[in-house]
C-alpha cells in the first residue's frame, strides 16, 4: 500500500511569547526568555512560583467563544486552532466536512475548573455544581469545542500522555491522512494548568527548578552543568495537516512536510527515562520516513532542565545518530517559553517547522556553562542560519511515552 504523505500547511500559537507565530519564532532565536515571577489565588489558597504564562485572553476575538461550557484549557486550544486554520487559508465552508478531523493532546484538561468544582462540594459543602461543570473538565473539552464550532465531522480524538500528548497527537493524524481517514486534521494541543494543587503536585515531583533570584528569565537552563530543574508554560499550539497532493492543488502554502513518526514506551520507570526507550522512538521515526540519520540537521530536544533527562536524551542521541551526532544541532527551547506539557510537543513542532522553512534554528537560552558530560553542539544563547533539509521533534512523557517528529523540506525543496 502506498502512503499519501501529508503537509503542514497552518500554524497557531497561543502562548507566552504572545499569539503571533512570526513574532513568537524571531522572540526564540534571539534567545529571549518569557519565564518570571508569577501568582495563582485561588480558593485553595495563594501560590507564588517561577513560570512562563500566557497574557490576557487570546480567545476574546473570535466571535461567540462558548465561555459559559469552556475551561482556560479549551479556550486556549479554540484560539490556536483558529489561527492556525486562518493562517492555512482553509475555507471549511467549502469542505467535506466528513474528511475534516481534529486531534488535541493535553496532560491536565480542565484542571482549573476541576479544583474550582472540588472546593465547590468540599470547602463550600454545596450539593449542587453547574451544569456545564462535566463539560468543561473532561480531558477532551478542547477537540469536542473545536469540532463544534467548526463543525468537524471526521475524527474527533484526544491524547493525555503527559509531555508527549500533543506530540502524539500530530503524529496519530498524520496518521489518519496518510492510510485514508481523513484528507484534513487540526492537530495540537493545549495546557492551562496554572491552578494552586496541580502546581503543588509538580512541585512535590521535585523536577521545578527554584528561582535564580540574579535573574529570574534565566532560571531554566537545559544542559548547563548548574541546571537543577524545569519551568512550566501555559498556552496551546496548533498545526493544519493536510494530504500533499491537494493542498498543492489548492496552492496552499505549504511550510514543509511532516515526514516521519516514531512513539515508544521505556517501560523502565515511572518518572526516569531510558536510553533505549528514546533510542526507539527516534530510529522508529526515521525508519517512517525512510531518512538515513545524517540528514537530519536540527534536533529540538526535550530538554526539560533536569540534571537525569538532559544526560540521558544526550546519551540517546549520540546513540541513534552515531558519528553524525557531532554535526547535529540541538537545542532545548524550554528554556525560553518554559515547558508547556501536554502543549510542548505541538509548540516544539511548529519551531522545528519553521527552522526548515527559515533556514535558522533558535538557541539554547542560558548556556553559558555547559555541562561536559552533555558534549553535543546546543546552540548555546544565541540563534543560528544554518542549511537544514530536515529537524526532529523529541517528546518524552512522564509515564515513559517517548514520541519523535520529523518535518523536512517542502516539495520545492525535496
Amino acid at each position: 500500500m502506498t502512503c499519501r504523505r501529508v503537509a503542514i500547511t497552518g500554524l497557531g500559537i497561543i502562548g507566552p511569547h504572545g499569539s503571533s507565530v512570526s513574532s513568537a519564532f524571531s522572540a526564540l532565536l534571539e534567545g529571549r526568555s518569557a519565564v518570571r515571577k508569577i501568582e495563582v489565588a485561588s480558593e485553595a489558597g495563594t501560590l507564588e512560583f517561577v513560570g512562563a504564562q500566557t497574557s490576557g485572553e487570546p480567545w476574546s476575538s473570535i466571535p461567540t467563544v462558548p465561555i459559559a461550557t469552556s475551561d482556560k484549557v479549551s479556550l486556549f486550544a479554540l484560539a490556536a486552532a483558529d489561527a492556525a486554520i486562518r493562517d492555512a487559508n482553509l475555507d471549511l465552508d467549502r469542505e467535506d466536512l466528513s474528511r475534516v478531523g481534529v486531534a488535541v493532546g493535553t496532560s491536565l484538561g480542565g484542571v482549573i475548573s476541576q479544583e474550582s468544582a472540588y472546593y465547590e462540594i468540599i470547602g463550600r459543602n454545596k450539593g449542587r455544581l453547574s451544569p456545564f461543570t462535566l463539560v468543561k473538565v473532561m480531558q477532551n473539552g478542547p477537540a469536542a469545542q473545536i469540532a463544534l464550532r467548526y463543525r468537524l465531522q471526521g475524527p474527533s480524538l484526544t491524547h493525555s500522555v503527559t509531555c508527549a500528548s500533543s506530540s502524539v497527537s500530530i503524529g496519530e493524524s498524520m496518521r489518519s491522512i496518510r492510510h485514508g481517514y481523513a484528507d484534513v486534521m487540526l492537530a495540537g494541543g493545549a495546557e492551562a494548568l496554572f491552578a494552586y494543587v496541580s502546581i503543588k503536585a509538580w512541585q512535590a515531583l521535585h523536577v521545578l527548578a527554584p528561582p535564580r533570584l540574579e535573574n529570574i528569565a534565566a532560571t531554566c537552563r537545559p544542559f548547563s552543568k548548574d541546571r537543577n530543574g524545569t519551568v512550566l508554560g501555559d498556552g496551546a499550539a496548533f498545526v493544519v495537516l493536510e494530504e500533499l497532493e491537494r493542498a498543492t492543488k489548492r496552492n496552499a502554502n505549504i511550510y514543509a512536510e511532516l515526514a516521519g513518526y516514531g512513539i515508544s514506551n521505556d517501560a523502565a520507570h515511572m518518572t526516569q527515562p531510558s536510553v533505549e526507550g528514546q533510542v526507539m522512538a527516534m530510529e522508529l521515526a526515521l525508519a517512517d520516513a525512510r531518512m538515513p540519520a545524517d540528514t537530519v540537521d536540527y534536533v529540538n530536544a526535550h530538554g526539560t532542565g533536569t540534571q537525569l533527562n538532559d544526560l540521558i536524551e544526550t546519551r540517546a542521541l549520540r546513540k541513534s545518530f552515531g558519528s553524525h551526532a557531532d554535526n547535529l544541532a540541538v537545542s532545548s527551547t524550554k528554556s525560553m517559553p518554559g515547558h508547556l506539557v501536554g502543549a510542548a510537543g505541538a509548540l516544539e513542532l511548529i519551531v522545528c517547522t519553521l527552522a526548515v522553512s527559515r533556514q535558522s534554528v533558535p538557541p539554547t537560552a542560558n548556556l553559558h556553562d555547559p555541562d561536559p558530560q552533555c558534549d553535543l553542539d546546543y546552540v548555546p544563547n544565541v540563534g543560528r542560519k544554518m542549511r537544514l533539509r530536515a529537524a526532529m521533534s523529541n517528546s518524552f512523557a512522564v509515564g515513559g511515552t517517548a514520541s519523535v517528529l520529523i518535518v523536512r523540506e517542502g516539495p520545492s525543496g525535496l
